[in-house]
């Protein structure tokens, strides 16, 4: 008989230690809930974590964790699949902690396409440290480290991942319980990396950069959940559309200007062509609703299965050995 899980399963005995208010406790809960859902037992888990506010989560769970080193995580969770492929693993992870130290490891993991699930926290800050501003942090934000306003252009998650050649590609905001654990799932079912950008606020540093967005008055026009073989529908009333405009994409009302239902695209997460995906994907909330729910999903080889395969093929091909012959196997030398 198959075991079912409950949320419950997933939580750890010790105590949340975030700031009150804090959009990790809505990642969390949306974790513990999506594990809940896939049915794979606590001890075929691994959490994987940096360092960072969001790097605390392995804790958390009643799973194998791993609270590593800052930047590295996407390197371990990688030799934690590689060397056990059973387990299901995660990455948690900040904007700081992989973008800017671990931002080599991250593009690496990705172009990789190791079957790993990547929870990209993403409040535009470094809260641990108390409040420098980030490799995500808009140009001209003031920070304790920019108390004039930056001075540089942000990475935009989506761009980079894609950019690495990432087959999954998916966003969600953290307080979203209702729609978010269903993207977790997705993104553990995929073969290969996924990557989660999660749309978090930090309540002390940067309170408040994402009310553009997440404002419940204006969430309805500022945002799109996007769902495969879907149409690109969002609004309050369920009124309004993307559509092609040429190589760009525009937001329309449905009805108006001579537009139809007909002409609204529907959302083909499967295309291999990252083109449209990106498109998607950098659509900023200001004259496009930002794009929620699952945006790219590709099948591909993955890292894992294919250095399993090769080991096996390369076992089948050749004798077991002692450490011994293996060792004087080859071009040797006597030292006299």
């Amino acid at each position: 008989m198959e075991q079912t899980y409950q949320p419950k399963d997933f939580k750890s005995t010790q105590l949340v230690r975030w700031c009150p208010g804090c959009g990790d406790y809505g990642v969390l809960n949306s974790l513990h809930k999506a594990m809940s859902e896939l049915g794979i037992a606590p001890h075929n888990t691994a959490v994987i974590s940096g360092i960072g506010c969001s790097s605390r989560l392995p804790y958390y769970m009643n799973t194998y964790g791993f609270h590593t080193i800052h930047g590295r995580g996407a390197a371990i969770a990688t030799g934690v699949k590689v060397a056990n492929p059973k387990l299901s693993v995660w990455l948690a992870t900040g904007d700081g902690d992989s973008l800017a130290i671990g931002g080599n490891h991250f593009i690496h993991a990705v172009r990789r396409n190791v079957d790993i699930n990547i929870l990209l926290m993403n409040n535009k800050i470094y809260g641990l440290t108390k409040g420098q501003y980030s490799p995500t942090s808009d140009r001209g934000f003031i920070s304790k480290s920019s108390p004039y306003g930056t001075v540089e252009d942000p990475f935009r998650p989506a761009e980079l991942a894609i950019g690495a050649r990432g087959r999954f590609f998916a966003r969600i905001i953290d307080m979203d319980v209702k729609n978010a654990p269903g993207v977790l799932v997705l993104a553990a079912k995929h073969k290969g990396t996924s990557v989660v950008e999660i749309i978090l606020n930090c309540v002390i540093f940067n309170d408040g950069v994402h009310n553009r967005i997440t404002a419940r008055e204006t969430s309805f026009d500022r945002t799109i959940i996007l769902q495969h073989g879907e149409k690109m529908i969002f609004g309050k009333n369920n009124d309004k559309g993307i559509v092609r405009d040429g190589f760009n994409l525009k937001a329309i009302v449905i009805g108006e200007s001579g537009y139809t239902l007909d002409d609204v695209l529907v959302h083909d997460a499967k295309t291999a062509d990252p083109t449209l995906h990106l498109k998607l994907a950098l659509m900023d909330g200001i004259d496009l609703p930002l794009a929620l729910g699952v945006i790219r999903d590709v099948d591909a080889p993955t890292y894992d299965a294919e250095i399993e395969a090769q080991i096996e093929s390369v076992k089948a091909k050749k004798p077991a050995r002692t450490l011994r012959e293996f060792l004087t196997s080859g071009d040797v030398w006597e030292v006299k």
